[in-house]
């Protein structure tokens, strides 16, 4: 199992995306999007934070907020996130979840 949430500006442009990678995914992985304006009250609810080209300025922080909660951020494979590529985004998530630390 693995906890994803997919940040962006506002929540609903990867909504589509999150659907995509629902249809790859385990069905008792939890996958979602929040607005980065919410992440702090979500991140210890995740494994995996991937953030969306939009809010891609504001890796730094999210990043330091991810690493102090324990947890793994990373940028959304551009291309995939472009084609709504739900598998290969969900590749991208277990990919970061399985590094060492």
């Amino acid at each position: 199992m693995i906890r994803i949430v997919l940040v962006c500006a506002a929540g609903m442009s990867t909504s589509i995306l999150v659907n995509n990678m629902k249809k790859s995914a385990d069905p008792k992985d939890e996958i979602n999007a929040c607005p980065l304006s919410e992440l702090e009250n979500v991140i210890d609810d995740v494994d995996i934070v991937l953030v969306g080209p939009q809010v891609r300025f504001q890796m730094a922080s999210i990043d330091a907020l991810a690493k102090a909660h324990g947890k793994k951020a990373a940028l959304m494979d551009q291309k995939a996130y472009g084609m709504l590529d739900g598998a290969k985004m969900l590749k991208q998530a277990w990919e970061l979840h399985q590094q060492k630390n």
